[in-house]
This record gives C-alpha cells, sequence and structure tokens, in this order.
C-alpha cells in the first residue's frame, strides 16, 4: 500500500466523500516512467474502495463519485487512477 503525502491525501478525500469501510491504494507510477503524466508530475494509481454509497449504483456512478470526492488532485497529483468500487456485500 502506497504512504506518500499524495496517496494520504487521496485517502483522505475519499474517506470525506464516500466514508468507505476500505480503502487499497497503490501507486503504479514507476511502471509509467516516462510516459507523459509521469514526466508532469502526476501519479498513476490503482484503487480499490468498499463504501455503502455505491449501492444501487451503476459502474459508471461509482467512478463519478470517486472522482468527485477527489476532483481536486487528478491532473496535478493524479494522472490516472484505476477504480474497483465496490458494496460491502460485493466485497470478496
Amino acid at each position: 500500500m502506497e504512504t506518500s503525502a499524495t496517496a494520504d491525501r487521496i485517502r483522505e478525500a475519499l474517506a470525506r466523500g464516500l466514508g468507505p469501510a476500505d480503502i487499497k491504494l497503490v501507486d503504479e507510477s514507476e511502471e509509467h516512467i516516462g510516459h507523459a503524466g509521469a514526466r508532469a508530475g502526476g501519479g498513476h494509481y490503482r484503487l480499490r474502495i468498499v463504501s455503502e454509497h455505491f449501492a444501487g449504483k451503476s459502474e459508471i456512478e461509482r467512478h463519478r463519485l470517486v472522482y468527485a470526492a477527489v476532483g481536486d488532485l487528478m491532473g496535478a497529483d493524479i494522472h490516472a487512477l484505476s477504480i474497483e468500487a465496490l458494496t460491502p456485500a460485493e466485497q470478496a
């Protein structure tokens, strides 16, 4: 799990916006060295988040909720975000 200052800000934004039961965040930026977003300083992250807020929502709606929660970080701190958004009942 990533523990950088950026990752901490991502987790805090998600906690405020979605009250998740679980968050797993992995910084995959090193796999994208040389990519335009990496050169500009934005990181590549993989997120698995579990929240009741996703109940009854489509995958697109869930992703929109995540992007709304981290909106201020997109484009600067986050270049790419891979999202797996689940409800507690869907959590394996």
